[in-house]
């Protein structure tokens, strides 16, 4: 992470005015630019800031709106500057405001007035908006490819298992028998919709240029908005220049997509924390991926997928607390929208942290098949099936011979036994015209 300055601001009124303060007398208060200051969290656009920077300076000297020395000035300190930041010997000023200014700042240092030239035709809000978009798109990337490297481990285990019997649940009582491979591959599926929501969101609604809209109503310099959106890989210009730099819908849709993939992570790694009890017995997690107890020797507690469950809540927040800076906010731009990048940057570190922890747990677990099996022998889970086969071989009602399963269960149950394990004769005393041809149903494996 670059260095920041975490001093109070002793920079003089000139100087920390040079970007923005020709109007003002007097240096902000110290509070007022703590709460004013953003470099503590935009630092982490610089990268983008810098290539919006450069195509916007390329698109000032196509246009001949500035000398093509300066043009090449400024790109040339751009490149500079983006090989301090890379090697860590850049330093970020609270009293700069944010990346962009910041970058400014430097800019002015290296090239002199020229750097000043940079900024024609363009404002920090359609600079922040077309940085933001950029970083979002690239998340999107990350995050997609985490979700298909944890899509692949499952996917291996679904065939790993596909014949390994296991009961399938409702309200966490044996319902029916399925297989380990199916249960898993539910996973694969819900995070198959999470990926063509976070690959939408990268690929259309944050991939449009807000460049050119200038502070909110465009600019009567003669750019080049296509150029710009080119060169930056965006699809096309945003239609309307107020809707361009106020429209943060984007960044609420990537942190949707973060949630909902973090409910379905939540929702396995709950089921890992409920098959790793002695009670269950369904999985094994290797010790890379567990934790002991400080007072009891005999525990190996499953950390890694019940904080999986808890980030959950970080992602909700995220999401809530954007759509609330958003509710009431009149056009165009508003300072309120300074919080829109700390909960999407929180919510991809989260999101990309539990992708690959989950990753890693099931990646290296082990499953007991034996114990899966014959816990669905144990819950009566063909009953079902049984009520299918009266009625396709006895023509019953299904209600009727819901009932009739029910009375065999209930038998079953005071017996003590399976339903496999019953007399022909005593199921035929709840229904006389049951057969021998029963028992091809009552056993999980048939």
């Amino acid at each position: 992470m670059p260095k920041t300055d975490k001093k109070q601001n002793n920079t003089s009124n000139a100087k920390f005015n040079a970007m923005w303060g020709g109007r003002f007398s007097d240096k902000p208060d110290d509070i007022m630019e703590q709460i004013n200051a953003s470099i503590g969290v935009d630092v982490r656009l610089w990268r983008q800031d810098i290539a919006g920077s450069l195509a916007h300076c390329e698109m000032l000297v196509k246009q001949e709106i500035i000398p093509a020395d300066d043009g090449k000035a400024i790109m040339d300190g751009l490149k500079q500057i983006a090989g301090e930041i890379e090697s860590g010997d850049f330093e970020f000023k609270t009293s700069l405001e944010d990346i962009h200014m910041n970058i400014e700042s430097r800019l002015r240092e290296i090239i002199g007035e020229a750097a000043g030239k940079l900024h024609t035709a363009r404002s920090r809000n359609d600079q922040v908006a077309t940085a933001f978009r950029m970083w979002v798109r690239d998340a999107c990337v990350d995050v997609v490819n985490q979700i298909e490297a944890l899509q692949e481990t499952l996917s291996t285990l679904c065939k790993a298992h596909k014949n390994s019997i296991m009961p399938g649940f409702t309200h966490l009582q044996a319902a029916q028998p399925v297989t380990l491979g199916l249960h898993l591959d539910a996973y694969v599926q819900m995070l198959e919709r999470d990926k063509a929501r976070v690959f939408y969101c990268g690929k259309n609604r944050a991939n449009e240029s807000p460049l050119g809209a200038a502070a909110l109503a465009g600019t009567p310099y003669p750019i080049d908005r296509d150029f710009t959106a080119e060169k930056l890989g965006f699809k096309h210009p945003m239609p309307n220049t107020m809707d361009s730099v106020s429209a943060r819908d984007f960044a609420v849709e990537f942190l949707f997509s973060c949630a909902m993939c973090g409910t379905h992570l939540s929702r396995l790694a709950e089921e890992i924390i409920l098959w790793a009890t002695p009670q269950f017995g369904f999985i094994q997690l290797s010790d890379a991926w567990s934790t002991g107890s400080s007072i009891m020797p005999q525990k190996k507690n499953p950390d890694a997928a019940e904080l999986v469950r808890a980030k959950t809540g970080r992602l909700n927040g995220n999401l809530i607390q954007l759509l609330t800076v958003m509710k009431a906010l009149p056009l165009a731009y508003n300072k309120d929208m300074q919080e829109d990048k700390a909960g999407v940057f929180e919510s991809f570190d989260t999101i990309s942290l539990c992708l690959q922890a989950l990753n890693g747990m099931l990646s290296t677990a082990t499953f007991n098949t034996e114990r899966m099996l014959e816990t669905a022998e144990d819950g009566f889970t063909t009953a079902t099936a049984l009520a299918d086969w009266l009625v396709m071989n006895l023509g019953l009602p299904f209600r009727d011979a819901h009932h009739v399963t029910g009375a065999i269960v209930k038998m079953a149950e005071d017996k003590g036994c399976k339903l496999d394990a019953l007399d022909l004769a005593d199921m035929q005393a709840v229904h006389a015209d049951i057969t021998d041809e029963i028992y091809t149903v009552l056993s999980v494996k048939k």
